[in-house]
């Protein structure tokens, strides 16, 4: 995959397909590679590359601080991470794209939309995050993480860092963990930080991600500002909410729920989803995903 500078940011990133652009936001955590990403379970078997590139110019990438882009000791937003896409976007010469996220994918997605509405031609929102377990899972790991580098030191979160490199998989390791994995200079500024501020901003970083139980991504009054057609299909389990799904729905004026239920989601019936809402002949589509 190449790799350009987006917000002083290194970014691997990759264009795959024809068509209309679509912007792929995916499914799992900082650090995880992309092989895991089109495998994980969120997506119910869908693999999007194969399934959308004969009718999609789709955009992978890997959000900052993720995989194998770089990042910044800063306090970490969504809209921090949706000004990283909004770059990308800027990068490739690309006005305007569909977003396709899964998972936490689906809070970048609605971050850009709430900043950047008119680089946004749909909203693809698959298992949306929210609720009360997510909200609590996200801010026990930062915690986790502020606890061991309290008692430890940064040189020891560098050292398990470069072990695990995956925050969520391994809160101890801190969200920054695989750029500390695979950036030897960046590595060594890590540990030279000074402690308390690093903190600071660990803690910054939780409290804006994780700051209340309604889907993540953006705010109330953002979201019902928000005139960018949404096409949501809802998840079932204790951090992606049925009730997430529904909340977006209600608060989004161009908001469509899918009637897909979980049980009935699958490689066929997601690419199907996208494709109808995106407007593209979805015998075609089918067809095509069935060769």
């Amino acid at each position: 995959m190449p790799f350009a500078e987006v917000e002083g940011i290194n970014t691997r990133y990759e264009l795959r397909g024809e068509g209309p652009p679509l912007l792929l936001f995916a499914p799992v955590g900082g650090g995880d590679p992309i092989s895991r990403r089109w495998a994980d379970r969120v997506w119910r078997g869908f693999r999007p590359l194969e399934a959308l590139v004969p009718h999609f110019r789709v955009i992978v990438y890997d959000r900052r601080e993720s995989g194998g882009s770089g990042g910044c000791i800063e306090p970490l937003t969504w809209a921090l991470c949706a000004r990283h896409a909004k770059g990308l976007l800027d990068h490739l010469g690309i006005e305007q794209a569909f977003l396709l996220g899964g998972c936490v994918g689906c809070s970048v997605a609605l971050a850009m939309a709430a900043q950047f509405p008119a680089r946004c031609r749909a909203l693809f929102l698959h298992w949306p995050v929210g609720g009360f377990h997510w909200l609590n899972r996200g801010r026990a790991n930062f915690d986790r993480h502020i606890a061991f580098a309290r008692e430890h030191g940064l040189e020891a979160v560098a050292v398990l860092a470069r072990r695990s490199g995956i925050f969520w998989n391994d809160p101890d390791a801190g969200p920054w963990s695989s750029i500390i994995a695979t950036d030897s200079e960046f590595a060594e500024s890590f540990v030279r930080q000074d402690l308390d501020r690093y903190l600071q901003i660990v803690e910054q970083s939780r409290d804006s991600l994780f700051s209340d139980t309604l889907p993540a991504g953006a705010m109330c009054e953002q979201l019902m500002a928000m005139n960018v057609p949404a096409f949501i299909m809802p998840g079932n389990d204790p951090l992606h909410t049925t009730s997430c799904a529904h909340v977006l729905c209600e608060l989004m004026p161009q908001a469509q729920l899918s009637s897909l239920k979980p049980s009935q989601q699958n490689a066929v019936t997601i690419a199907h989803w996208i494709h109808e809402s995106a407007g593209i002949a979805p015998a075609a589509a089918r067809s095509d995903i069935a060769a």
